[in-house]
């Protein structure tokens, strides 16, 4: 008999930025604790986010396989892996070290001269060569003063820019003041991967907020990747730098889990 769409275990793993400032030991140890399915390794300036054998060993020790390397494409990771492209292409080889096939990355920043300029060529062109889907991320407008500056290049969202492979990010998407849903729709195929989360779309700022309490339609987004053939990974990427008090981290996170889990269609763990 054929599998069906419900007999499809689209996996839920645990962004290592989920931890953040805890270390990334420290996301496999939670992502065990809590029964996710896996880790997305942040690649920053943590000397073990760097090294494909520390990670491996992390992956086998907590039963936890890498789902995904996040290129450190950031503002705050320019030193790390040198140029651009180099970036890319360590965080690929990195990806088939450890083990997965999906690295994400974010659009150019407009100064980036011509790695910008040759950005959506360059990264199916590097697909292509490792043998890796390299899914672009969506991210949103810069605003000063209340007035959109253009900071990305081709732009900060990736519908409509002929992407074959692209990550979705709810926070993201609640400071651009997007419709999620009617992206994921206009996307379809291209969409490999998704970061769950919420924002309230009521601030420039990028919240990464528990689903559910923000503006974005995350659970009908779920439903409808669910039953329409989503071959990716939900990854929670959620903010815990305000947890307060013992536990206060592994709540939220947990909470995260079993919204993906009960919107996904999945069976969710009870205590």
């Amino acid at each position: 008999m054929e599998p069906t769409e419900t007999d499809r275990h689209i996996p839920v793993a645990l962004s290592s930025a989920s931890v953040y400032p805890l270390s990334v030991h420290d996301a496999f140890a939670v992502a065990s604790d809590l029964g996710f399915d896996g880790v997305e390794v942040m690649v920053t300036n943590n000397a073990t986010s760097q090294k494909a054998d520390e990670l491996i060993h992390l992956a086998e020790r907590y039963s936890q396989p890498i789902v995904s390397i996040h290129a450190p494409t950031l503002l705050l990771t320019q030193q790390v892996w040198g140029s651009a492209w180099n970036k890319i292409s360590q965080s690929c080889r990195m990806a088939l070290d450890v083990g997965c096939d999906t690295v994400v990355v974010h659009p150019p920043f407009r100064w980036q001269g011509n790695y910008a300029e040759t950005f959506a060529h360059g990264v199916r062109d590097l697909a292509d060569a490792f043998g890796v889907r390299i899914a672009v991320e969506n991210m949103y407008p810069w605003r000063v003063r209340g007035r959109e500056t253009l900071a990305y290049l081709p732009h900060w969202d990736p519908v409509g820019q002929g992407y074959r492979d692209v990550t979705w990010d709810f926070s993201h998407a609640a400071t651009a003041r997007e419709d999620s849903l009617e992206a994921l729709k206009a996307l379809g195929d291209a969409v490999r991967h998704v970061h769950l989360t919420d924002g309230s779309g009521r601030t420039f700022r990028d919240e990464h907020l528990v689903p559910g309490q923000g503006t974005q339609r995350v659970a009908e987004c779920l439903q409808h990747l669910a039953g329409n053939g989503f071959e990716g990974a939900i990854v929670a990427e959620i903010s815990t730098r305000k947890a307060r008090g013992a536990g206060d981290r592994e709540r939220l996170l947990a909470q995260t889990l079993a919204f993906a889990r009960t919107h996904l269609g999945q069976t969710v763990a009870v205590d």
